[in-house]
Formats: structure tokens, sequence, C-alpha cells
């Protein structure tokens, strides 16, 4: 139950009590009964009095993210805004910029947006729940992939958040059973690197670098089964090949891209989408653009269509963050393959 003083419309001095007793607890009642009462106004003062307490030493900085966060999430566009502009998402349930867009129109949400990085990283994730921005002339100077999603591209998985828990869907295509028909084979390709296996590897750079990740990348002459069968070097059993279409290839590398696998701060579904274009273009073996426009679009998305994708699986089940991904050039008979794996250590599961 809340304080008799919670029950009722609060004020400034209710707010700098609950900030002086630095009760974690009540500030997050305090939090829940301002949002249902949808008093942003004192909620952003809560807010900036708890990030003030931090600086004198009270430990309340949670809180203080916890209030951007509902702000973004629930807040009204102003606030959600203002929430954004801070930035504090290092320990919110995802990056604000995505929490903001996926409860607030570009219209409503994009004139109290002054921040460059904040209206471009918010435009690009409204582009990804089907806006057209390109008209959106200062973002478009900034925006890395274009302000809209191209014929080709799919539907992309997108969050859903709660005010304390969020949910991060796969695309459908990762749910999906891989049959293990294909004997093992012994035979493997010298593997290599070169801008495509460096671009796999950054679709999945904050699992590696920042959480608990492992994997590889191979880049091969020959077709991706050779290519599953060399990143599968001197692990037995059986495994299989599953052909998708370069759409869902594409899906699997956005959802990978936007999230942090177990343990690293989440990038966010506009990270994921630049880095699953910057894979496509250096797969395809095309230049990156200056600007994205249609002629660029048209190109790639052409080239990705030459292209054969699959999706493969081991006897191994498929555990927390899972990317298992062959991509093959039969014209230049070249082929690609990431296994990349996260999970949650025992005792955090």
């Amino acid at each position: 139950m809340l304080p008799n003083s919670l029950t009722r419309t609060m004020d400034t001095q209710d707010l700098t009590r609950l900030v002086d007793e630095a009760d974690d607890a009540a500030l997050l009642r305090a939090v829940d009964a301002l949002a249902a009462s949808r008093d942003w106004d004192l909620m952003e003062t809560l807010g900036e009095r708890c990030r003030q307490a931090v600086e004198m030493g009270r430990q309340l900085w949670g809180v203080a993210m916890h209030i951007d966060y509902r702000l973004a999430w629930e807040g009204s566009a102003v606030h959600a805004a203002h929430a954004v502009t801070r930035g504090s998402s290092r320990f919110t349930l995802g990056p604000l910029t995505e929490v903001a867009a996926g409860s607030h129109a570009w219209d409503a949400l994009g004139p109290h947006l002054t921040d460059p990085a904040s209206r471009t990283a918010v435009a690009q994730e409204r582009v990804l729940r089907g806006e057209d921005l390109r008209a959106v002339s200062d973002v478009a100077a900034f925006a890395p992939v274009p302000l809209w999603l191209t014929t080709w591209e799919p539907t992309y998985a997108l969050p859903a958040y709660r005010d304390r828990k969020a949910a991060f869907p796969q695309p459908d295509v990762a749910i999906q059973t891989v049959p293990l028909d294909r004997a093992p084979v012994s035979d493997t390709a010298e593997a290599f690197d070169d801008e495509a296996t460096v671009a796999l590897k950054d679709v999945v750079r904050s699992w590696w670098a920042h959480s608990s990740g492992v994997g590889e990348v191979v880049a091969i002459e020959g077709d991706a089964a050779l290519a599953v069968a060399t990143v599968r070097s001197g692990r037995p059993g059986q495994w299989g090949l599953r052909e998708i279409s370069a759409t869902e290839g594409l899906a699997m590398l956005q959802w990978a891209g936007a999230s942090g696998g177990a343990y690293a701060p989440r990038p966010g579904g506009a990270a994921g989408r630049f880095a699953a274009w910057w894979a496509a273009t250096a797969l395809t073996g095309l230049e990156w653009p200056e600007a994205t426009d249609d002629d660029f679009t048209d190109e790639l998305g052409a080239a990705l269509a030459e292209l054969r994708w699959y999706r493969w699986a081991g006897e191994e089940p498929d555990t927390g963050w899972t990317l298992r991904l062959a991509i093959e050039d039969p014209t230049d008979q070249l082929a690609w393959a990431i296994e990349a794996l996260d999970q949650l250590d025992d005792e955090d599961s």
C-alpha cells in the first residue's frame, strides 16, 4: 500500500521527503502513482530530484533511470522527448530511443526532439514500425539507412515494453525447426577473412565484446554446406540446412544486431537494421553509398536475391541467444557461415 500522502495528489514536499529518505521501494511506488494519475510534470521533477541526490551521495540512480524509462514509454510526447534527450539508457530495459518510438508516433514526438542524434535514432525506430520519413530532411542528412522500408525488407520483430519488463521476440523464421537430415561431412575448407566476415561479426559484436557470447564466422571458397562444415570443424554429430529467403535472413541479422545478448546493453532496432544492411552490402560486394537512395536500395535488393540463404542447426539445442546462418554466392562460388551463441549463467537463469 502507498503511504496516505501518496494516495492523494502528491506535491513537491512529498517528493522531497521521499528523496531524503532514499527508500527505493517507496520511490518506485510513487512513480507508479504518478503514472496512474498521468502527472508527468511531477514525475519529471522527481527524476531530477533523484539525479541531484546521486550527486550528494544517495544511491538513487536506478530510480532516476526508471523514471526516464517510464516517461519515455508512457509519458506525454514532450516528457518522452526530454527523457530520450537525457539519454540515461544504460540500465533500462532498452534504449530510450526505441522505448519512446514504440509508443509515440513521429508527428507527436519528433517536434520535441532537438538533439540530432536523438532525432535520427528515433526516426529510424519509427521507420521500423512502418513510417515513411524520407521527407524529414534534417534527419535524412544523418540517417545511415533509408528512412523508409523497402519492398524487399521483412516485417522486423519488434520489442514490447511494459512498466517493469519487456519482450524481445525473434523473427518467425528463427524459431522454425531445421531438419537434421544431412549426414555430417568431414571435408572442410580453408577459411579466410574478408569484408563480409567482418560485417557479420559486427552484427553480434556486443554479444562477444560485452556479454558472454562465443562463436565464429568463416568465409570459404565453396558452397554453404562446406561453410557450415568448416564452422563445425572438430564437432561430431549431425547438422541440417534449411534454405530461407533473403528477406528472412535479413530479419535474423536485424534481430541479432538489435540484441545485446545475455548481458550487454541492447543496441536497439535501428542499430540492428543498420548492422543487417552493412552486412548485406558486404555480402553482395557492393560499395556503401554516400546516400542510400532508391537506386542503391534497388541494386542491393536485386543483389541479395542472387545469393542463397540458409538457417542451419546442429544436434545441440538452441538455448539463450542463437544465430546460425549460412549465405552462398553461387556466381563467385563463395560462402559464409556464422554461429553466434550467448546465454545467461546458470545462477542468473
